[in-house]
């Protein structure tokens, strides 16, 4: 993968922000290409573009999901996590935020063999979605197995950076919860140092089975199968908005 930012996600009157990670993958299976062609619209969440909203006009969550609860999930990848919470949850509120286009299309198919009402997607960064969010808005947020960027040079690219952490703060509600499962030691140890000296959120662990079980409403993912097969071993780390 090239170190150079990819500036196709740039729009014009957009703040420059370099986005490094994967647009698309491999070819779309015919199925897939049908999902993004008849479904992707419907779904897509509106009024996060800059194209869409220059002046970057916060959503009307209450328009889009009445009085439920709303929770995010950055960064989906097959989305299989994403659909199973919307199933369990159906008072809530789903966006997931995903800008690799192979991801989307594997979550459209979920969707459609699923069903259910109460999801949306941003198929693009997660940034972008972090500007229109109301204040205190979101009552959930999920960063399950993100990129790791293993060098060195790249870690300020990770999620858990002030880029990111400072805007998912504003738009957590009080009492709000952050859940973060990862695989990889230096992911978890750079987590901790950028979320632990906060203020502005509390770690929720009294003891190491705290971070050693997956919640009780956990969903494995692809990406943790992969993991246990090669005998790494997943963390899962709760924080609270204060």
């Amino acid at each position: 993968m090239s170190d150079k930012p990819n500036r196709k996600q740039h729009a014009s009157g957009a703040p420059w922000r370099n986005f490094y990670g994967r647009l698309a993958g491999k070819t779309l299976r015919d199925s897939q290409k049908e999902f993004l062609a008849e479904d992707l619209e419907e779904l897509t969440l509106g009024g996060v573009t800059w194209e869409e909203n220059p002046e970057r006009n916060p959503l009307d969550l209450r328009h889009l999901f009445g009085d439920r609860d709303v929770w995010v999930e950055i960064g989906f990848g097959g989305g299989e996590h994403l659909v199973h919470q919307a199933g369990r949850n159906p008072d809530v509120g789903f966006i997931g935020a995903e800008p690799f286009i192979n991801g989307v299309a594997m979550l459209l198919g979920k969707v459609r063999e699923a069903g259910g009402d109460n999801l949306l997607v941003h198929p693009g960064d997660v940034r972008d979605l972090f500007d229109v969010l109301p204040d205190a808005s979101i009552g959930r947020a999920f960063l399950l197995y993100p990129d790791p960027w293993p060098k060195k040079r790249h870690h300020r690219r990770r999620f858990v950076t002030r880029e990111y952490l400072d805007p998912l703060a504003r738009v957590l509600k009080p009492g709000a919860i952050f859940r973060v499962a990862t695989d990889i030691p230096d992911y978890v140890r750079q987590t901790m140092q950028e979320m632990i000296p906060r203020d502005d959120f509390e770690w929720l662990a009294e003891g190491p089975e705290d971070w050693r079980k997956p919640w009780a409403d956990w969903y494995s993912t692809r990406y943790e199968q992969k993991a246990l097969r090669e005998d790494r071993v997943p963390h899962y780390l709760t924080f609270r908005r204060l």
